[in-house]
């Protein structure tokens, strides 16, 4: 995977301005895309993933779909990413080809240990801020639980959860691999300058 991770996880909308955003997120350096969108039915998000696929080819941003096995392997993702309730890995890696990334959503040390253990090659870690899409009271883990896991585990931890350009080099100091994010790609900043932003906090 490219370091450092810059995730962008899709967060609903119509299958046109989805492609329009992994596209346009594809083309200024996001690295990983996470299609994540539990709404749509089969044939639309098999289509939006490989449309995803085939518009992002040239840029080298690896497109994993949500806990969606058997549509990332009709549509020749690059990966599956699973929930922090789902299946284990283990049953994935047997049928997926040479390559195949699989992910896994976290939330303390003994669930990323597992993980880890079971074949996942990177893990996302959250909610590391508060997070407009958590809603209010939705316990955070904080920079030191995500410190927690990015020295424990020896795969990659990206981090979610309320990731914005201000707070993005202390949550890489902690030892993350990368951060991932909904939100921050959908305001009015333009992708560009977001994804600048992110690489400049890695490399402080």
């Amino acid at each position: 995977m490219q370091s450092p991770i810059i995730c962008l996880v899709t967060g609903g909308g119509t299958p046109s301005a989805l492609q329009g955003i992994i596209r346009d997120a594809a083309f200024a350096g996001v690295t990983l895309i996470q299609i994540r969108e539990p709404s749509l039915d089969d044939p639309t998000l098999l289509s939006l993933t490989r449309k995803a696929i085939e518009d992002t080819r040239e840029t080298g941003c690896q497109i994993v779909v949500n806990d969606r096995m058997d549509i990332a392997l009709a549509a020749g993702a690059a990966g599956v990413h699973l929930r922090g309730n789902s299946f284990s890995a283990t049953r994935v890696r047997p049928k997926a080809p040479a390559g195949f990334l699989i992910g896994r959503s976290v939330h303390d040390v003994a669930e990323a240990l597992a993980a880890a253990e079971s074949g996942c090659d990177y893990l996302i870690f959250g909610t590391v801020f508060p997070s407009r899409s958590k809603g209010a009271g939705h316990p955070v883990a904080g920079l030191e639980g995500l410190r927690q896991v990015a020295t424990t585990v020896r795969v990659p931890v990206v981090a979610i959860g309320g990731i914005s350009l201000e707070n993005a080099a202390s949550t890489l100091a902690t030892g993350a691999a990368g951060v991932a994010a909904i939100d921050l790609f959908r305001g009015n900043i333009p992708l560009g300058t977001i994804v600048s932003g992110l690489r400049r906090s890695f490399d402080t």
